[in-house]
């Protein structure tokens, strides 16, 4: 009753993996992008912000549908990922991650973003007025001051990540055991006979989950608040 069945073992490791990769290549491209949108001003800038939220609005099928026309085998890129180097993305658990990862960059943009906004800037000028150069101001100034926003974008990334269904089912499809993550487990089990009871565990798991990672996800950004106001 209370030990995981294998399909949700299978399904709760690949969700797991699949976040924490999404995690782990959202993060410095999605710090270039907070700082880019909050610190620097250049031509085309709203066109910039729009494609970088654009998941937000899109039907997360489309974006399934355009990864696979720019990643899979036949796509723009990946075939030459595939003649030059041999990676096949499409229909893989990493390129789950990748969908689950272009889904969730917005929020953890917006996050990053966020926290460098209420970055006392006076305390940057000073580190500079001492003669400290830019890469070291971010470093020893910035990125600590902004890693609690850094943290609670990683969670709600992951959160998101653990939730993404259209975007993957449509580049990763659906194979057990290999792309088939906890939400494609649970659209499977409802389509089979007596799959209520299967399907409501999957349910229970997944707002566990998701819940844990927003709850942590809070605390964090509430440090934050407290962090920059003192």
């Amino acid at each position: 009753m209370y030990s995981l069945t294998p399909l949700e073992l299978d399904a709760l490791q690949l969700s797991l993996r699949v976040a924490f990769f999404a995690v782990a290549l959202s993060v410095p491209l999605g710090i270039a992008a907070a700082w880019l949108l909050a610190r620097c001003n250049f031509p085309g800038k709203a066109v910039f912000d729009g494609i970088v939220h654009l998941p937000l609005v899109l039907p997360p099928v489309v974006v399934g549908y355009l990864l696979l026309v720019l990643l899979g085998r036949e796509g723009l890129i990946g075939r030459w990922l595939y003649e030059v180097f041999d990676i096949t993305l499409a229909f893989t658990w990493q390129g789950a991650a990748i969908a689950a990862a272009v889904m969730a960059f917005p929020l953890m943009v917006r996050s990053i973003r966020l926290a460098l906004e209420l970055v006392d800037r006076n305390l940057e000028a000073a580190a500079f007025t001492l003669g400290a150069g830019s890469w070291n101001v971010f470093f020893s100034i910035t990125l600590p001051l902004i890693s609690p926003g850094i943290l609670a974008g990683c969670l709600l990334a992951f959160a998101r990540s653990l939730g993404e269904f259209g975007a993957t089912i449509t580049f990763a499809a659906n194979i057990p055991g290999a792309t088939q993550t906890i939400p494609l487990a649970l659209y499977s089990v409802i389509q089979t006979p007596d799959g209520e009871f299967p399907a409501l565990r999957l349910a229970i798991l997944s707002v566990v989950l998701s819940f844990a990672a927003l709850a942590v996800s809070e605390i964090l950004a509430r440090r934050l608040r407290t962090r920059l106001a003192g």
